[in-house]
C-alpha cells in the first residue's frame, strides 16, 4: 500500500510543472490582464479564472463604462469575452464602445456632427472593434440558466454581467436582497465550473452619500452578504466631483479593491473622461 505522503496529486503536480514552464514575470495562464496596468499590478496579473469579481458603485459613477473598458480592453488581448447587459442592446453597446474607442461624444456621433479628423478616428475604431473576440447578449430570460445559456458556445475567458439585480436568480425568493445573493453564489459556482472570470456589476443598496464618507464598502453591496462572502474581489467606483463638486479633480477616480482573495487591497487612480464614456489608468495610460 503507498504511504499516504507518497499519493500521486495530479492537480499539484500540474501546477508544479506549470510554474517551471512560467518565464519569469509572465502571469499565469489562468490569468487574465484587465489591460488597466495598475489594476494588474494590485491584482496579481489581471482576474483569474474561476474567480467571481464584483464591481459596485453609486447611480452615475460609471460602472457599465469601466466594465465595458475592460471587455473591450481583455478583448484586445484576445481573450474571448462575452458582455451580458440587462439595460442595452447590442446597437447601444457597439455604439458606447465606438465613442470609448474613437474618443469621441455619443452625441455627436448620434447626430453625426463630426469633423473629418473625428470621422477617421471612428473608422479606425470600427475596424478594430470588428475583429475583437466580443460577444454582446441581452441579459433576458425568466431563468438564471436560461438568461447566460447563449454565452456557453463562445467558449468566454471573460463573461460580464451588467448588472446582478437584472439577472434572474436560480430559484425565486421573497425579497431582492435574496434574490440577489442567490445570483451572487451561482456566478460564483459558474466560473468554478466553467473555469472563466465572472465580472459582476452590481447596485449599491446600502451606499449613503450624505455620510462623511461616501467611499463604498463591503456592507454596500447589500445580498445579505454574499458579495463580501462569495466574491473573490471586490472593486468600487469613487468619483470626489460627484459629492464634493468643485473640491476634486474633475474626473478623477478611485477604483477601489475592498476585497482580493488572494491578494493585497488598495485603490488604483483612474480618470474618467465623462464625454467619451472612457476610463484610463492615470499611472499607466494606454
Amino acid at each position: 500500500m503507498t504511504p499516504p505522503h507518497r499519493l500521486e496529486r495530479p492537480s499539484l503536480q500540474n501546477l508544479i510543472q506549470q510554474v517551471d514552464a512560467q518565464s519569469p514575470g509572465t502571469v499565469s495562464p489562468d490569468t487574465v490582464p484587465t489591460g488597466f496596468a495598475s489594476v494588474d499590478r494590485v491584482l496579481g496579473g489581471g482576474l483569474r479564472r474561476r474567480d467571481l469579481i464584483v464591481l459596485g458603485g453609486d447611480v452615475g459613477a460609471g460602472k457599465s463604462a469601466f466594465a465595458l473598458s475592460l471587455a473591450l480592453r481583455v478583448a484586445g488581448a484576445g481573450f474571448p469575452v462575452v458582455f451580458c447587459s440587462g439595460e442595452m442592446d447590442e446597437d447601444r453597446l457597439l455604439e458606447r464602445a465606438l465613442a470609448l474607442e474613437g474618443k469621441v461624444r455619443i452625441d455627436d456621433l448620434r447626430a453625426a456632427t463630426l469633423s473629418e479628423e473625428r470621422r477617421a478616428a471612428i473608422g479606425a475604431a470600427a475596424l478594430r472593434l470588428r475583429d475583437l473576440p466580443i460577444t454582446y447578449l441581452p441579459l433576458v430570460g425568466r431563468q438564471f440558466d436560461e438568461a447566460l445559456e447563449p454565452a456557453w458556445p463562445r467558449a468566454p475567458a471573460l463573461v460580464v454581467v451588467d448588472y446582478l439585480q437584472l439577472l434572474p436568480a436560480p430559484a425565486p425568493r421573497p425579497t431582492r436582497d435574496e434574490d440577489a445573493a442567490e445570483s451572487v453564489r451561482a456566478l460564483k459556482a459558474v466560473a468554478l465550473e466553467r473555469r472563466l472570470a465572472c465580472l459582476a456589476v452590481a447596485q449599491l443598496p446600502g451606499l449613503r452619500p450624505d455620510r462623511s464618507d461616501a467611499r463604498p464598502t463591503l456592507d454596500d453591496f447589500g445580498t445579505l452578504g454574499a458579495v463580501k462572502q462569495h466574491a473573490d474581489v471586490v472593486l468600487s467606483l469613487y468619483r470626489e466631483e460627484m459629492y464634493n463638486p468643485g473640491g476634486g479633480v474633475e474626473g478623477a477616480t478611485e477604483l477601489i479593491v475592498g476585497k482580493n482573495r488572494n491578494g493585497p487591497t488598495g485603490f488604483v487612480d483612474l480618470y474618467f473622461y465623462r464625454q467619451w464614456l472612457r476610463f484610463e489608468d492615470m499611472l499607466d495610460p494606454a
